[in-house]
Order: C-alpha cells, then structure tokens, then sequence
C-alpha cells in the first residue's frame, strides 16, 4: 500500500495514465466498427459529404437533407475522410483531436500549480462519459469542445484588464457552436454566465473587457452564412431545425414532426440518473466536497463559475424527458476542474483512482475478449462483418431488405440499397444475382419459395447476409 501511496503521489503517474488512456482510445477508435444508428447515421452523412462534395447540405442519403444538426462535426468527419480514406479511424479522428485538446488544455487552468498537469487530464479521461465520446462519430463532442472554450475564454477574459485575444476566442467559440448543434450552445453558456456576473456583480466591470460591437459581429460572420445558404439550398431547414429541435423536441417528447428518429419519453429528472452514472466516481467525489464546504465555496469566483457551469445544463434538462445521457458530455470538464480544486482535501485517494480505473479496464478487457471469441461480429450493432467480403466490389447488386441501416450504407460505401419483399421476390424469378441483408425480424416470415432460393452466407445477432445465384447449384 506504501508503494501506491508513491504511486499516486508521482506526477509521471497521472501523464503516464493519460498517455495509456489515450492509446485505449486510439485502438477502440481504429478497431471497434461504427455500431447503429447514431455514430453509424453521422458517419454516413460525413461520407456522403466527402463524396458529392456538397458541404453547404449534410445529406442523410443521396438527394436527402439533414436537417437535424448544422455541418461543423460533419465538416471535420468529410475532410478527414478526403485524407485518410473511408474507414472508421478516418471519421472518428475529428473527434479524438478535439477530445486530447480538451484533455491538454485544462491543465492550464488549474487553478493550484503544485499540482501534476495531467491530473485533470487524467481524471476528465477516466469519466466514463468522456472516454466513450472522444472518439465517438456525433455532435456532441464538438459541442462540448465549444461550450468548453466559451467558459475557459470568458474566464480568462474577465481577469484581464481589459479587452484581450480571449474576449474574442469567445465569440469565435459562440460562432462556432451555432455551427454544430445550433442555438442550444448560447442556452447552455449564458445563463451560468449571467448568473455568475450578477453574484459577484461583475456586470459593469465586463463592459471593457470586451469587444460588444466587433464580438458579436465576428459570431455571426462565422455562423450565419451556412445557414442563410443552407435555407435557400433547402427550404423549410429554418422552421424544422430552430422550431422543432429546439422548442418541440425539448416540450414534447412525442412529437411526431422529427425526420430522423423516435420519440424519446424518459421519466422526469432522468438527466440527474445519467449524470451520476457515467460521471462516477467523480461526480460523487465534487457532489459531496462542495455540500461539505458550501458555506466557503460561494466565496470562490472560480469554484462558483465552476459550479455554475456544472449544474446549470441537468437543471435545464430537468424538465425535460426526451434526451439522451450525452446531453451530460458538456459537464465533464468543470467535474474534472472541480476534482482537481478539491484534491487535497479527498479521503483514500487510492481507493478513488483505483475506482476510476475499473471502467477503461474493463473497455480493455471486454474489447480483448470480443477479439479472441469474434464477439464483436456476432453481437455488435453493425453490418461491417456482413460485408466484408462484398467491400471493394463493384459487379454485384447489394440490397437491403426494408429499410437499411446506416452501417450497411458507410460499409458499402452507399452501394447498398432498400428493397421491399415484393420487389426481392421480383428479382429471385427474373434470376439476378444479388447479395442481401435481411433481418432477422423478417426472415421467419418471408415466402418459403423466396427463403429456399437465398444461400445464407453470414450472420450476426440481427441480420443475415444472402446469395442469390441462379446457378448456385
């Protein structure tokens, strides 16, 4: 126990453990398929962006806009795609950089310095939320990424004398935000903001800390372009993606008008279950620090601002039932921050690091297993391992039986197309050759004459890829 009590207490400890964590996440980015639907949807519309070279409308298939989401992440996927090929490393580098950025900078903004510089590194890497996302295909990463730089750059703003580089890396950051998930990044940054300005009455002493006509006028630069395009590319983006996934996704989780998805209906206040679940044990360490210490902490601009930032997104997202735990993503920083300012006064360190640790370890663990035992193509959520074969191929008809998953369209490289029973039973009597993924869910009930006539070539846990020859025989 002496010999961890060194351990811990070695700063080589904490860059040693980012450092393996890092590569952890650099093997699953590289190894791990594109499961469905999310990461494999957001893949799929960066393929298909790289592809046509369209980057004004993200597509969700050909001649198909996405109006969910605005194109930054998007962006980031497809030129990374132009570079290093269609592959999952490829469309999930984006991501990772942003993540190790995050990782790197909050070293920088301890607010002790006798402190190892990778501890907050080390502790926002061993949040399970965290670690699962800097990789991950999606939004919510980058969104993240600009919420963080918004908090970090109107900290550094506010504690200068005046108007500094920081004041406008925070209006670059805004524009940026409005870039990848829209309005929400200003709804979920300047109320904590306000709040804080208000508490330490800090209103009129901003007011030459930064540029209030140039600032702004910089955002909207940024922003406003793609979507004024974007509106004349595609008409009625405007009205769905401000109007229905910002005000009736977030009142009504059965609202009916959303293009890409099913109604979310969780019980009230979940997002706080969610936060405590993929934050651990983190999340309980600040949770009881701070009660502990309240009476001292509101003295604290930074741990205020910190706590602010922390609970103002669940607390928006209290009332509301149609949500996701990665709504929680924007948090893991200020939680790292905050462990970071509390760590002297942590009981049982070892018990806590150790804790921290059973979750990229069992990542490892479970990871290496699925690899030994072909896990990973018997039970992910993908169709990559059905279309191993047929990758690369260009003289065979590939189809999918009903609707097509978004893995088959990225894996296939958006060759694989929907057809229904009927249609399929059009093709076996005119005696095409066609490989076909039919689900699982369906194959029982097919038309015996069309289930004798397909060769089963492969399987996993919801799907079974099918020949079709005439001369198979």
């Amino acid at each position: 126990m002496r010999n961890l009590n060194k351990v811990i207490n070695n700063p080589k400890f904490y860059t040693y453990g980012v450092v393996f964590l890092v590569f952890l996440r650099l093997f699953l980015n590289a190894f791990v398929p594109l499961m469905d639907k999310t990461e494999a949807r957001y893949a799929e519309i960066a393929r298909i962006m790289a592809e046509t070279n369209n980057w004004i409308t993200p597509q969700i298939d050909y001649g198909i806009p996405f109006w969910a989401k605005p194109p930054l992440s998007v962006w980031l996927s497809a030129l990374s795609i132009k570079i290093f090929g269609v592959n999952e490393f490829a469309v999930r580098l984006p991501s990772f950089l942003l993540s190790l950025v995050l990782v790197v900078i909050i070293g920088k903004f301890a607010e002790k310095k006798n402190r190892p510089f990778f501890l907050s590194g080390f502790i926002l890497l061993t949040l399970p939320e965290f670690l699962l996302h800097a990789g991950v295909v999606s939004t919510d990463t980058a969104l993240a990424f600009c919420i963080t730089f918004i908090f970090l750059t109107f900290w550094k703003a506010v504690n200068k004398p005046k108007v500094s580089y920081w004041s406008y890396l925070m209006f670059i950051s805004i524009g940026l935000g409005l870039l990848t998930k829209g309005p929400i990044v200003l709804i979920l940054t300047i109320p904590p903001i306000i709040l804080w300005l208000i508490y330490f009455k800090e209103y009129k002493t901003i007011l030459n800390k930064f540029p209030w006509i140039l600032g702004p006028l910089i955002t909207l630069l940024i922003a406003t372009p793609w979507y004024y395009v974007a509106e004349l590319r595609t008409k009625g983006f405007l009205d769905y993606f401000i109007v229905g996934e910002h005000f009736k996704r977030y009142f009504d989780p059965s609202w009916h008008g959303d293009k890409y998805g099913n109604p979310k209906s969780q019980a009230f206040g979940i997002i706080w279950v969610f936060l405590f679940i993929v934050a651990i044990p983190w999340i309980q360490i600040v949770a009881i620090k701070a009660w502990k210490l309240r009476k001292d902490l509101v003295k604290n601009k930074w741990v205020l601002f910190l706590l602010l930032w922390l609970l103002w997104t669940p607390l928006f997202f209290t009332v509301s039932t149609s949500l996701l735990h990665t709504y929680t993503l924007p948090v893991m920083v200020p939680i790292a921050l905050l462990t970071q300012y509390f760590w002297e006064k942590i009981e049982n360190k070892k018990a806590v690091i150790l804790t921290s640790l059973i979750f990229p370890f069992l990542i490892l663990i479970t990871l290496a297993f699925s690899l030994f035992n072909n896990n990973l193509e018997r039970y992910s959520n993908t169709d990559k391992y059905l279309l191993k074969e047929t990758i690369g191929t260009t003289d065979l008809n590939l189809y999918y039986l009903s609707d097509k998953s978004y893995s088959s369209q990225f894996y296939s490289k958006g060759k694989i197309k929907s057809i229904s029973e009927e249609i399929l039973k059009q093709k076996v009597n005119e005696e095409e050759v066609f490989k076909i993924i039919i689900p699982n869910k369906f194959i029982n009930n097919l038309n015996p004459v069309i289930v004798d006539k397909l060769q089963i070539l492969g399987s996993n846990q919801k799907s079974k890829l099918c020949l079709h020859s005439p001369h198979k025989d």
